[in-house]
């Protein structure tokens, strides 16, 4: 396997080095496939590093058959830096925050067009987390074998290698700000594009419930034609090993530090439904087919990116205080529990 196989590779690489100084690169671990040359898994970043400062970060590529949550996050890497050529506004926002990137999560399943790792395991079902209560029959996580989707790995085996490099440039760049945000991109689920938070575990709110009600109520607020459904995963389902269940609990452990992690699950049922020649598509069945289709999924997530970098950059204008909190708990009690 080379970097030839993966185009969303061949296109991260190209916009880095136009990119040159501007944006920091490294290679956090290399997957070593079926080819001769290894793949590597890059962490990019730019924007401030003081770590009073807020940070966002952007994922993609988890899950190697979802190609277009890879170039989601591609495309929005891209335009920042075209922007950083002209736009002064863009600059002074780096100024006071933090912007990660990990586009391409698992490239080993990216190339060989698979769910999985090369191992077989499912990077979303194999953090340290057991599920409190029963999960859907497979779709939650198996551990019988890897030639079954949906494999957590070995019992206490070590996390996957691609599952430990992003969490280490989570705890490195993310969970030590007083607030962080992520989005995790992906596709594969339902028909309609949902915005998900955590629990995936537990169908218990999380401790920050507050502070994401007000992330979706200045979202509405300043977008108010959206079309994303705003939930908690454990709404349609609960899992074993959800990685962004995981950090999100090394996160509250620390007092003072707010980490929303979200997870972007845009609807290609709908794709699918619309297009059934998808189905036999040498692409997945979970990435639009027509080119048409896919430059409007491209363009239309970009604004729910940016979004993120603005909220981050705000946050001391909406982030609810003490005296607010409570009721912005009771509405997102009311609204999803």
């Amino acid at each position: 396997m080379n970097s030839a196989v993966i185009p969303e590779l061949v296109a991260l690489e190209r916009i880095l080095e136009l990119a040159g100084s501007e944006v920091e690169a490294r290679v956090v671990h290399q997957v070593q496939g079926a080819g001769a040359s290894p793949l590597p898994i890059y962490a990019i970043t730019l924007g401030n590093p003081d770590p009073s400062l807020p940070a966002v970060g952007y994922f993609g590529g988890v899950h190697g058959l979802e190609r277009i949550g890879a170039e989601v996050v591609i495309a929005f890497l891209h335009s920042l830096v075209m922007r950083l050529q002209w736009d002064s506004t863009l600059h002074h926002q780096l100024e006071s925050v933090r912007l990660v990137f990990m586009p391409i999560v698992n490239p080993g399943g990216m190339a060989l067009g698979t769910r999985a790792n090369p191992q077989g395991v499912d990077l979303m079902r194999n953090a340290p987390v057991q599920a409190l209560d029963p999960v859907p029959f497979m779709v939650g996580g198996q551990r019988w074998s890897a030639r079954f989707p949906w494999y957590c790995g070995a019992l206490h085996a070590p996390m996957e290698a691609e599952n430990q490099a992003l969490c280490d440039v989570v705890a490195a760049e993310l969970l030590h700000r007083p607030l962080s945000l992520s989005v995790d991109c992906h596709s594969g689920f339902g028909t309609a594009d949902r915005i998900w938070f955590p629990y995936a575990h537990t169908r218990a709110p999380i401790a920050h419930l507050a502070e994401v009600h007000a992330l979706k109520t200045i979202f509405a607020q300043s977008h108010s034609h959206h079309r994303y459904i705003f939930e908690p995963q454990s709404l349609q389902y609960l899992a074993h090993g959800d990685v962004w269940d995981h950090l999100y609990q090394q996160a509250c452990a620390q007092p003072g530090h707010v980490f929303l992690p979200l997870t972007l699950e845009m609807g290609s049922w709908l794709w699918v439904k619309k297009n059934p020649r998808q189905l036999f598509s040498r692409h997945g069945i979970f990435n639009p087919l027509i080119e048409h289709r896919q430059q409007r999924v491209l363009r239309q997530h970009q604004q729910f990116l940016d979004f993120l970098l603005r909220a981050a950059c705000g946050h001391a204008r909406w982030l609810p205080q003490e005296q607010q909190r409570p009721q912005h708990h009771a509405q997102a009690l009311q609204a999803w529990y």
